[in-house]
């Protein structure tokens, strides 16, 4: 396993981390499964642990509060809030009244007195950048986190965030987490130089697009993935969209056989050479799934396959825009673009 700094604070972590969205009613695992996956996880030298608090409504903190009871001071744990938690309107977002319930319930379900990173899930255009952190910052220094980031926000809006914090004097995100793949570059054209310039850690999530990348999507086989059955439209193959990464996963997975890879070591090797990746979140749901991905730890791509992939997928592009999650409301309410 490798290890970087996450950001400029100077914590060490490992280069592939374990994201806790399938603990619980997503993946349909039990606690006993999650706890194996933990201990294999830790076992083969990865340190953070990331999960949020509407994944399967709690149960999957709880799973990793159970899973790392005991073993807290070794891992870098780290939690999301913002998305809704119930029908009541004001158990969502990032308002200071919501955030700050949210991390209690949070860390009661984890079992645990703070969290290394909690993590805005979503940008809440609803909510001041002011607002938001302030009550960040005050949570840091009761000490009950200690250090906190954004998760899938626009460039812009981390942009306007790091101004925020430095005209009203508080404490800034150290982390942004978004989605990145072969698949899903759209984030090397904005996100990442940003990322960059104001010295981010950045955890990626779904780095196997969502199964895409994982090499159980061939042309020659059907579609059998777990996400399949509850996301049917991201694997109809009549829809041009998937047809179009249908045909690059075929040109991928030519180039890595010619490398000697499987189709996952080449998915997190390619996203863990940028140079402002951190860590990249692996989601197993399986000892299977497991296995597979930690044999990508210690992958690296040379630059002849750089250079493939970007000829197959160019820099920049993402071949599912619409399925991104910082796409800006006015591309996507026609209401919020006309006077």
């Amino acid at each position: 396993m490798q290890y970087r700094t996450l950001g400029r604070t100077g914590v060490q972590v490992s280069t592939l981390a374990l994201g806790a969205m399938n603990f619980g009613a997503i993946g349909r695992t039990t606690q006993d499964e999650a706890t194996a996956l933990v201990d294999a996880a830790l076992e083969a030298g990865i340190n953070l642990i990331d999960t949020a608090d509407m994944y399967s409504r709690g149960e999957s903190e709880e799973f990793v509060g159970k899973a790392i009871a005991g073993r807290r001071d070794d891992i870098v744990l780290a939690t999301k809030a913002t998305m809704p938690m119930s029908d009541e309107r004001n158990h969502q977002g990032s308002s200071r009244r919501w955030l700050v319930t949210a991390l209690d319930d949070s860390l009661r379900r984890l079992g645990v007195d703070h969290v290394d990173l909690y993590q805005v899930h979503r940008w809440d255009p609803n909510t001041s950048d002011e607002e938001t952190l302030s009550a960040l910052t005050d949570l840091q220094r009761a000490g009950k986190i200690r250090y906190f980031g954004s998760s899938t926000f626009p460039a812009h809006r981390i942009v306007e965030a790091q101004w925020a914090a430095r005209e009203h004097h508080l404490s800034r995100y150290v982390t942004e987490q978004p989605s990145y793949s072969l698949l899903q570059r759209g984030i090397e054209t904005h996100v990442l130089p940003v990322t960059e310039q104001y010295g981010l850690g950045v955890l990626v999530w779904s780095p196997l697009a969502s199964g895409w990348l994982s090499g159980a999507v061939r042309a020659d086989r059907p579609v059998t993935t777990s996400r399949s059955a509850f996301m049917p439209d991201r694997f109809d193959m009549t829809l041009p969209a998937n047809r179009a990464r249908l045909e690059a996963v075929e040109q991928l997975a030519k180039v890595a056989d010619e490398a000697g890879l499987t189709m996952i070591q080449l998915a997190l090797g390619f996203v863990t050479a940028h140079p402002a990746v951190t860590s990249a979140l692996i989601g197993p749901r399986t000892f299977d799934h497991l296995h597979t991905q930690l044999a990508a730890a210690d992958t690296v791509l040379g630059a002849d396959v750089l250079d493939a992939v970007d000829a197959i997928v160019a820099p920049g592009t993402d071949l599912a825009a619409h399925e991104k999650y910082d796409t800006p409301p006015s591309l996507l309410d026609a209401t919020l673009r006309r006077r």
